[in-house]
Parts: structure tokens; sequence; C-alpha cells
């Protein structure tokens, strides 16, 4: 019953939807309107009724699809205050504003100009990201891409900008049958017209899981991870790459496909996530290791 009720509601969100805009074109427009966008909300009510839209974030009931409680709403901490000009790390922010950069892209300069995310990784952002990820909630793709697209028009700017995805290993891939990055990609396409390639960067090799691992072993185990694909200098030559994850938390694996690019013959490359480990820490001086944490988290489906 379950199932039928989902197809049910894409039917009616999708196929009613496109039929209701055939008949605004047509010669018939007027009565048949009417009646198929009250056949429309009809059938939504219903479906409501038996399958509720719920929060991505906690599962309580909602208003509408792919929207927040207030509850997890309140609790997302966007990230649009003073940053690193280089990475784009949170700065106090008792700082002016200007091209500031944190002690660390001055000792060590990561391979890309920016690197923003949407929100701050916390429980909310956490299992949004989760249940895409493990849990196959693909709905969610659009939801982050919704909170992304602000900061990607700040990153992008006025140039020529292409949205290239982190890829996954052909092994990943078949095994779990999606790469939850280009998903969020072809929803930022669709909702700036920016254009994205998934094949433009290829992952030329498996890596182990980055969880345990210290820095300096993060970076070896991706090193030489990424490659361009053979016509990929033609495609990126002048432009401005974003790469586009999910999480970002050590920045081992984005470091290392921005390395990748910077090959290409690009322009700019930048990144843009979902979510960034920003700790407490940060904002009191106090010394942080993110050698603790990893892009992918938790290793671990998330049914809930």
């Amino acid at each position: 019953m379950r199932r039928l009720c989902r197809l049910a509601r894409c039917f009616t969100s999708s196929d009613m939807g496109a039929a209701a805009q055939d008949v605004e074109s047509g010669p018939s427009a007027g009565p048949a309107d009417a009646l198929a966008r009250n056949l429309k909300q009809a059938g939504r009510a219903i479906l409501d009724y038996a399958l509720p839209p719920r929060c991505p974030g906690c599962g309580v009931i909602v208003g509408g699809d792919r929207q927040f409680c207030l509850t997890c709403w309140q609790s997302l901490d966007f990230l649009d205050g003073p940053a690193c000009a280089r990475c784009s790390i949170p700065l106090p922010r008792a700082l002016p504003d200007g091209d500031l950069q944190c002690g660390a892209c001055l000792a060590s300069p990561p391979p890309f100009d920016g690197a923003p995310a949407a929100v701050a990784y916390g429980p909310a952002a956490r299992t949004v990201a989760l249940r895409l990820k493990y849990g196959r909630r693909l709905g969610h793709a659009r939801l982050m891409a919704q909170l992304m697209a602000r900061p990607l028009a700040t990153l992008a700017g006025e140039g020529d900008a292409l949205l290239v995805p982190i890829p996954l290993h052909r092994w990943r891939l078949w095994s779990r049958g999606f790469n939850q990055a280009a998903l969020v990609a072809d929803e930022l396409t669709r909702l700036t017209g920016m254009p994205h390639d998934h094949h433009l960067l290829l992952r030329a090799k498996a890596t182990a899981s980055l969880r345990g691992k210290t820095r300096r072993e993060r970076e070896k185990v991706v090193a030489g991870a990424f490659a361009l694909a053979e016509n990929g200098r033609a495609k990126a030559a002048g432009r401005h790459l974003i790469l586009i994850d999910d999480v970002h938390a050590s920045g081992a694996t984005l470091r290392a496909a921005a390395k990748a690019l910077r090959r290409s013959g690009a322009a700019r490359v930048s990144a843009l996530s979902w979510a960034r480990v920003v700790p407490d820490a940060l904002m009191t001086s106090n010394i942080f290791d993110f050698a603790t944490l990893d892009s992918d988290i938790m290793d671990q489906i998330m049914t809930g």
C-alpha cells in the first residue's frame, strides 16, 4: 500500500502537473484546465493524508515536501558570515571583512580558491546527508541544492563556471547505484542553469575509507585518486571549475580532486558543499585536529 501511494504521489506531482500544463497550452484551456487542477489538488490531499510530508531532519509531519520543521530549521547554522578568502572556513565575526586568510592557508595554501558550504555540519544537516547517501532519499538532493544555490551564485560570479561533482569509483557506484554529489549537481543545474559535467573528473583508483586516519594518512590515501578525462582539457580550459560534494570535513578529498583539475588549464578551481564541519573551538582560537573527521562521516545505512 505504501509503495502504491508513493507511486501515486509521483504521478500526482509530476504527470498531472504536466497534463495541466499541456491543457493550458492547448486550445481548450478553461474548464478542462480547472478540472485538471482540481483533480491534482484532490489527489494530493488524499496522498498527504496517507503519506504526509515529513521534516528531512527529524521526521515530524510538516506542511510540504522538502520542508524542515521549525526546530530543525532554527538549528541550521548558515555559513554566510566572514570567512577565509582561500578555504572559506568561517572566521570570528569580530574580525573585519576583507581578503583575510586563515593560518592554515597562509602556511600551506590549498589547491582551490574558495570552498564554501551552505550550512555547518550539525544534527539536521548530518541526517539529510546520510539519508541521501545511505538511505536512498534521493529527493534530499533537491533540498540540499536549494540551500546551496545562494552560495553558488556568490562563488561563481559572472564567470563561465562549470559544476564538477566529486566522482565515485565504478565499484562504489555500482554497489550504491548513484553518486550523491552528481545528484546535487543535477539539481543545482536545474535551479540555476549553470552547466555540469559528470565525466570531466574520473576516480582513477578505489580508495579505502578515510575514517579514523590522521591527516597525513588521508592525504596518502587519496593521492592520485583522481584524473582528468581524455577530453578534459578541451572542456575545462579557461573556465571556472566548481567541485560539488555533500560534506566537507578534513578536505583531503576536495584537495586531491582540485589538484587534478588544476592540470586541466582551468582559469580557477573552487569547491562547494552542502555541509562543512566547523568546530566551536575555531571561534575561541583553540587548536582543533581535523584528522578525526571524514567527508564520509559514517559507513552505515540510514533507514529512518
